[in-house]
């Protein structure tokens, strides 16, 4: 574990914990310290290994099951978290997924999912934290703010996509939502933050990184000229969570390699 945790003490909640960039994150915020609920809606082995993981380390963490779409699953969660390390101090809002189609293709099952768990999810988690945030209030020497809540969000949020309507969309109301909520919650010393991914290496994305030709074209729209991994969004996860953050709230920040820097104008045009 980290010799000198930033957030040592505190209990932290990151929904889809199981894999890809929330494993990475849960990963990232136990070895600063922090007590972790790994939470997950159907993969328990996953989320079992994360915990294994962490506990392997030294580290403090449960699994919790619950499908983030759905209130009553939400409020047994933040219960069980409750019942466990007594409070929230920091909610990573990750639980997310695609369903794919060409817009005209696309059923209303397939958007009503994705914007369920992706953007109606970051809304009962969120408004959970933020209730138990001002309740309990700032704890001296724990950390400078009453909580912290960072909504994962995407390149997407302001890069268009086709084929991706629904994903897209979840996007950009997760920049809004999240940007009203830190402007309301602000006053109550609660902090609220955006992480916009890039190109990560997990899961969700393998077919577009598995082969090597598939990666090469990925690379062309990533100035840097390499693929991002969980742990890179960990590390900006856990300094965004800590005081070393404390006067950041209400922004996005995308760590992308440069894909929102529009590469495709690289060369005049």
């Amino acid at each position: 574990m980290n010799p000198s945790p930033t957030l040592k003490g505190q209990a932290a909640l990151v929904t889809g914990g199981d894999s890809g960039i929330g494993k990475g994150v849960a990963l990232a915020l136990a070895a600063a310290g922090a007590k972790v609920v790994v939470n997950f809606a159907h993969n328990q082995a996953a989320a079992e290994a994360t915990v294994n993981e962490i506990t392997a380390a030294g580290g403090e963490t449960i699994a919790v099951q619950a499908d983030v779409s759905q209130e009553s699953e939400v409020k047994a969660m933040f219960a069980q978290m409750y019942a466990k390390y007594g409070t929230i101090d920091i909610l990573i809002n990750n639980a997310g997924l695609q369903k794919d189609s060409k817009f005209i293709d696309m059923t209303l099952e397939d958007w009503n999912t994705v914007i369920g768990i992706n953007l109606t999810g970051q809304f009962l988690c969120a408004r959970e934290a933020a209730r138990e945030f001002i309740r309990r209030g700032v704890v001296d020497g724990l950390s400078r703010a009453a909580g912290k809540i960072i909504c994962m969000s995407s390149v997407h949020e302001v890069i268009p996509w086709a084929g991706h309507v629904n994903y897209a969309a979840s996007k950009g109301g997760i920049s809004m939502f999240m940007k009203s909520i830190a402007q309301e919650l602000a006053p109550h010393k609660i902090r609220v933050m955006g992480i916009g991914p890039g190109a990560i290496q997990t899961p969700i994305n393998k077919a577009a990184w598995d082969t090597p030709e598939a990666l090469n074209n990925l690379l062309t729209l990533i100035p840097y000229n390499r693929i991002g991994v969980p742990g890179d969004i960990g590390k900006l996860a856990t300094w965004l969570a800590s005081d070393e953050a404390d006067y950041i709230t209400g922004i996005t920040i995308f760590m992308d390699g440069g894909m929102t820097l529009y590469p495709g104008f690289a060369d005049n045009g």
